[in-house]
């Protein structure tokens, strides 16, 4: 029996399907509640201004939302994009229970949207990156390019490995080990949650996907948190 394309859209998609209903919890959890700190940064350094058409980008349940919203006015606007329905569901959810009325949810995949060009003021996304292979990455960063309106920003970030050689090994045992653990806790399942750690081994960091980037058009650099067990992606559109 072959291996599956563990970066189809279609495997990628079903992955999260299954885990959408403990995804936030066993986040926060498993991260120790890093992962709302590494989201608020992400949407600290992307540049806000009050009145801007932010476009998150694999945007999950939502979980960035009051982030969001806190850095914009009555004029600002969130344009939320995931192709999972179950997390787009609860994406919908957050937002009523926000009341937040310039929230728009679409389910779309990215590399296939059909999102207007030259509408985004900024695009951030969290802990979505990992999940794409480097064909798949140029193609993101083409439609970041399209979608952002000239001098537009963007923040990504993701999990990574640590340049320390020692942190590396911990923080590795931790994803292959114990977060499964976690995700059999919570989901019963800990093959979803061991995918985790895979992605992220074969991930490394944002240094790669700056390099992508840039050749994109998109000015770039990148930035360590916690030691390098997260990266981001911060840069602009310069035409």
């Amino acid at each position: 029996m072959s291996q599956p394309d563990i970066y189809d859209s279609s495997y990628v998609r079903e992955l999260f399907e299954e885990m959408s209903a403990s995804y936030r919890l066993t986040n926060l959890i498993s991260s120790f509640g890093f992962s709302k700190i590494w989201r608020d940064q992400c949407v600290f350094q992307a540049g806000i201004q009050p009145e801007a058409t932010v476009y998150e980008l694999m945007s999950g349940n939502g979980d960035s939302f009051s982030a969001l919203i806190n850095k914009l006015n009555a004029k600002g606007e969130i344009i939320a994009v995931d192709f999972c329905r179950r997390m787009c569901e609860q994406a919908k959810a957050r937002k009523d229970k926000l009341a937040a009325e310039r929230v728009t949810v679409l389910e779309q995949d990215i590399l296939t949207n059909q999102l207007p060009s030259e509408s985004a003021d900024v695009v951030i996304s969290v802990f979505g990156l990992k999940t794409f292979s480097d064909a798949q990455k140029k193609i993101l960063a083409e439609q970041i390019h399209r979608i952002l309106k000239p001098g537009g920003t963007f923040s990504l970030l993701e999990i990574s490995m640590p340049p320390n050689r020692f942190l590396r090994c911990l923080y590795m045992f931790y994803l292959r080990r114990v977060i499964p653990l976690i995700g059999w806790i919570m989901l019963g399942n800990p093959n979803n949650y061991r995918m985790l750690g895979i992605y992220t081994e074969q991930f490394q960091d944002c240094r790669k996907t700056a390099q992508i980037f840039t050749v994109a058009g998109l000015q770039s650099k990148t930035r360590l948190h916690f030691f390098g067990c997260a990266t981001s992606l911060v840069g602009q559109k310069c035409s």
